[in-house]
């Protein structure tokens, strides 16, 4: 009897076992499901023209518009917290499409984008200083031995083309100002306002907005000096996205002020269109940033 319930209690442990064994084996083979079209994504990064949040707001609406006009293709918005951030990513050549400032644009053209677009409305990118109404800041000698905020090195419109307008007409003052690099265009402003700076260099379309959400500030700054104008911000593509789906994307946007919603996305962006453009558009970019690099500085060291 001992021994009938001993084999007995063998032979179900060994068929318990193989159970167990047969269905975790079971569980650990590669479940197969039938293969589904999935589309293909692609990120959109925009340069830092304003702080992420605030760029999540105005460009989204853009990056949804191309989303739901495309077929088979899903963009999404990528955006980054500063100026190096962004140019360390087109040289790394991480976006698929992207927005940058034109010093960026000519840059990127080295790392295997091409330009297929810009915005319009170049009138609007040139670069204005701002001062306090109330500080003693009358002509440029009054900036000798003062602190200048700008959002960043190589921000082309907000702090290279001031710096170098100050420069062609006061050479000695300019050496003479600690230029102090802040991250935004916001706080480029922030800083004037708060007396952290004597002045501060941005660009009309930050300016205009900030001023729209902030009345009060107009009361307090004012722009003394702007720059003349370049070529506005660019679009580029990868050299990997398809040209099909670039031309289907520049067909898009340089067609969207001829839609009411394309309309009400550009009012949000403070733009009237988008235009077609390549290469050859930033040729005046590339000689100024030439004269930049020889008589300023060289534009990626501060």
């Amino acid at each position: 009897m001992n021994t009938y319930r001993y084999i007995t209690t063998l032979l179900l442990a060994f068929c318990s076992f193989n159970l167990s064994a047969s269905q975790q084996t079971h569980e650990l083979l590669p479940k197969f499901f039938e293969k589904q079209k999935t589309a293909n994504h692609y990120s959109f990064a925009v340069h830092p023209l304003h702080n992420p949040t605030r760029l999540y707001k105005v460009f989204n609406p853009l990056v949804q518009y191309l989303n739901k006009n495309t077929p088979n293709a899903v963009f999404n918005l990528e955006a980054s917290r500063d100026y190096p951030t962004y140019d360390k990513k087109l040289s790394n050549e991480q976006p698929d499409f992207a927005l940058p400032n034109p010093y960026q644009t000519v840059e990127a053209m080295k790392h295997g984008y091409k330009v297929f677009g810009k915005m319009g409305d170049d009138a609007n990118f040139r670069g204005i200083i701002l001062v306090r109404k109330d500080s003693h800041i009358k002509n440029f000698e009054d900036l000798q031995n003062q602190k200048i905020s700008y959002p960043a090195p190589t921000a082309l419109a907000a702090t290279m083309m001031p710096q170098y307008y100050i420069f062609e007409n006061a050479p000695e003052v300019f050496k003479s100002t600690e230029s102090v690099y802040v991250g935004s265009q916001e706080s480029s402003i922030m800083n004037v306002l708060h007396k952290k700076t004597i002045a501060g260099a941005t660009w009309p379309p930050p300016w205009e907005l900030l001023v729209r959400q902030n009345p009060e500030i107009a009361d307090e700054l004012k722009v003394i000096w702007q720059t003349h104008s370049l070529p506005n911000n660019g679009l580029v593509a990868h050299k990997r996205v398809p040209e099909k789906l670039v031309r289907h994307v520049q067909n898009l946007l340089t067609n969207l002020h001829k839609t009411e919603e394309g309309k009400k996305i550009l009012k949000g962006m403070y733009l009237s269109k988008f235009e077609k453009a390549d290469a050859t558009t930033y040729k005046s970019v590339s000689n100024f940033i030439t004269n930049f690099t020889q008589q300023i500085r060289d534009p990626k060291e501060p």
